[in-house]
C-alpha cells in the first residue's frame, strides 16, 4: 500500500482580508476565522483543563474531503493555553482541537468559489455572517462571547477575565470616551499569518553506507577502506559498530526527526490523513487503544501535527517562561461525521523533547 501522501506547511504573510472566514483560509494566530457560525465551542470548552484559563487560539487548517459533500468545507481549529506551567511533559490537557464542516450548499457561503480578489467590503461581508446565526464574539479572542461591558454595551467577551485583561488594556479609557474603539488585540493573540502549503518531495536515499557510519546520534565519515585494510582500520570500523549498537532507541527517533526535517526546516506542519505523525522521540508514542473512537463509533486517525519550529515564530520560545512542545499530533475522526451542526471536539497528542534532545537542539 502506498502511503499517505505528506503536505507540508509554512507561514507567510497575508492580506488580512483573505485570512477571514469567508476566504476558507488556513492561518495561524489572530482571532479564529470560524467555519460554521452556529454551534461554535462554548466558553467551558475552550477553557485550559489545568489551570482554567480562556484559551487562546493558535491555528486553523482548511482541509475539505473530496468527494464527501458533507465536509465540502472542512476546517481544524487548534487552541492552547498561554501559561507557561500547564506544560507539563508530554501532557496535553493544555490543548483543544475542534472540527467544523459544512456541505457545498449551506446558509453561510456561496455555493460558487470566493473570488481572487479583495470583495468591496470585506468587515461587512463578516458581519453578515454574524448577523445570520446571531452570535456574538469576545472582543479580546473572537470566540464566543455573550458578556457585554456594563458600560457601554458595545464590546461583549467570553468571560470575566477578558472583560478584566482589556479594561486594564485599553477599554478603560475607551469606555470613558477617551479615545475610539480598536480591534488591536496584539497584547493576547499570536502573530497572525497565512499558513501556505506544498506537497514533501521524497527524501533521496543515497547516502554511502560505507562512508557513513552512525554512532551515539551523530553521523561519523569514516574513509573507505583499502583493499588490504589496516588493523587499525578494523579496529575503528568495530569501534563504531559498538557505538551503533548501543545507541539508544530515544536517539535514533531523534536522529530520523532531524533528518526529516532537515530540507525544509521552516516547516510547522505536516499533513497526512491516514498517514503517520513523523515523532521526536521513541518515548510516549501512543498505542492504537490510546487514541478514542469518536463518539460516533468511527476510529479517530492522524490528520496533522505541529513542529516545534512555529514557537520561534510565536516569539514565546524563551527558556523557562514559555508554552512548549516537541510536536502535537491531531487525530480526527476517520468518517468526518456530523454532530447536528456543533463545532466537534477531536483528540491531541502531544510529545515533548527529552532534557537530553533539548540539550541536543540548542548544540547543533
Amino acid at each position: 500500500m502506498a502511503s499517505a501522501e505528506v503536505v507540508l506547511g509554512f507561514l507567510e504573510e497575508a492580506e488580512p482580508w483573505r485570512l477571514r472566514s469567508s476566504q476558507f483560509p488556513s492561518k495561524v494566530g489572530g482571532k479564529p476565522a470560524w467555519l460554521s457560525q452556529r454551534g461554535l465551542p462554548s466558553h467551558s470548552d475552550l477553557e485550559c483543563e489545568k489551570c482554567g484559563l480562556p484559551m487562546v487560539f493558535l491555528l486553523q487548517v482548511y482541509a475539505p474531503i473530496s468527494g464527501q459533500d458533507r465536509s465540502f468545507h472542512r476546517t481544524l481549529f487548534l487552541f492552547c493555553c498561554k501559561t507557561p506551567e500547564c506544560y507539563s511533559h508530554n501532557d496535553s490537557r493544555c490543548m483543544k482541537v475542534f472540527r467544523s464542516q459544512l456541505s457545498r450548499k449551506n446558509e453561510f457561503y456561496s455555493y460558487d468559489p470566493p473570488p481572487d480578489d479583495e470583495p468591496p467590503n470585506p468587515s461587512e461581508e463578516e458581519s453578515s455572517l454574524l448577523s445570520v446565526s446571531g452570535v456574538k464574539l469576545c472582543w479580546v479572542c473572537g470566540c464566543p462571547g455573550n458578556k457585554a461591558c456594563s458600560r457601554c454595551h458595545t464590546v461583549t467577551y467570553c468571560g470575566r477575565h477578558h472583560q478584566t485583561v482589556h479594561w486594564k488594556h485599553s477599554h478603560k479609557k475607551e469606555c470613558l470616551g477617551a479615545e475610539a474603539p480598536t480591534a488591536a488585540t496584539a497584547f493576547f493573540l499570536f502573530p497572525e499569518s497565512e499558513l501556505v502549503t506544498e506537497p514533501e518531495e521524497e527524501g533521496e536515499d543515497g547516502e554511502d553506507a560505507e562512508a557513513q557510519v552512525r554512532g551515539g546520534g551523530e553521523e561519523v565519515s569514516v574513509p573507505k577502506s583499502a583493499d588490504n585494510p589496516s588493523a587499525a582500520d578494523a579496529l575503528a570500523e568495530a569501534d563504531l559498530e559498538a557505538m551503533a549498537l548501543h545507541e539508544t532507541e530515544d536517539n535514533k527517533a531523534f536522529r530520523r526527526f532531524k533528518k526529516k526535517i532537515a530540507s525544509e526546516p521552516h516547516q510547522v506542519i505536516r499533513y497526512s490523513r491516514g498517514g503517520c505523525p513523523l515523532w521526536v522521540s521513541s518515548d510516549h508514542v501512543p498505542s492504537e487503544g490510546e487514541i478514542p473512537a469518536c463518539t460516533c463509533g468511527a476510529q479517530r486517525t492522524f490528520e496533522f501535527q505541529v513542529m516545534p519550529q512555529l514557537l520561534n515564530d510565536l516569539r514565546v520560545d524563551s527558556t523557562g517562561a514559555s508554552i512548549d512542545w516537541g510536536t502535537v499530533v491531531v487525530y480526527t475522526c476517520s468518517a468526518s461525521c456530523n454532530h447536528q451542526d456543533q463545532y466537534c471536539s477531536e483528540f491531541i497528542w502531544k510529545q515533548d523533547f527529552s532534557s537530553d534532545q533539548q540539550t541536543q537542539n540548542k548544540n547543533t
